[in-house]
């Protein structure tokens, strides 16, 4: 089901997995390419996931379910990695925010792989893939010679996983943490754009100049900040 956004812009529910495994210098994070010939981000690197089939559906409506049968056939569609139901811990849910050309209400879970769970892509849509910690993504982006780039919600998702030293502490952390959830609102910058997040004292108002709690990313000439300050 489909809800409807601003413009008729259609909302569509997606699931996305963030796979991780514990590596010789600790957490580490999948990643997949998507094939630079894609119209739709192509050339970025994502996690595995994409749009709720009606065949996810156990029970017609049940969102929440559906997400994660998708997240479980997306990602052995994508890395031929299969996972299971107790793998999955629900970490966030982003909603795409108005004025973007497609929008997604997309659930993003947590699951532990093995360390030497073998990853395949298809060469299709998924052209490449690799395991990165947290950190060393961070320092590739802060390079602007090097092509990496994230979007907010994946970059996010590894700024909650940067300071765990395994996958038994992140899990045990995050799975004591209620999920978080996203529905961004954007205001342009030069170079760039600031999102906006509901805990952030400027959301309502949709100001960015504002003093309170901050809760937000921005993305300024292909560098990310998140900031989460003063927010349980």
């Amino acid at each position: 089901m489909l809800e409807m956004g601003e413009g008729d812009v259609p909302i569509v529910p997606s699931a996305t997995v963030v796979p991780v495994r514990d590596g010789p210098q600790g957490l580490e994070v999948l990643l997949l390419q998507r094939n630079r010939a894609l119209k739709h981000m192509g050339g970025e690197w994502v996690f595995p996931g994409g749009r709720i089939d009606p065949s996810d559906y156990p029970v017609a409506g049940d969102h929440d379910q559906a997400a994660l049968h998708a997240a479980i056939r997306e990602t052995r569609e994508e890395a031929d990695v299969q996972i299971t139901l107790e793998q999955l811990h629900f970490l966030s849910h982003w909603t795409t925010p108005e004025g973007a050309r497609r929008r997604y209400s997309t659930w993003f879970f947590l699951a532990v792989l093995d360390a030497d769970a073998e990853i395949r892509v298809d060469g299709g849509e998924i052209s490449a893939h690799r395991w990165v910690r947290p950190q060393d993504a961070f320092a590739e982006i802060r390079d602007t010679q090097s092509p990496f780039r994230l979007m907010p919600p994946t970059f996010v998702s590894l700024v909650d996983l940067a300071d765990f030293r395994d996958c038994a502490t992140a899990r045990a952390a995050l799975g004591a943490r209620p999920p978080r959830r996203y529905a961004p609102r954007m205001i342009m910058q030069e170079g760039g754009v600031c999102f906006l997040y509901e805990e952030d004292a400027g959301y309502a108002n949709l100001v960015e100049a504002v003093s309170g709690p901050r809760h937000r990313t921005y993305m300024i000439n292909d560098q990310l900040e998140y900031i989460r300050e003063g927010v349980e």
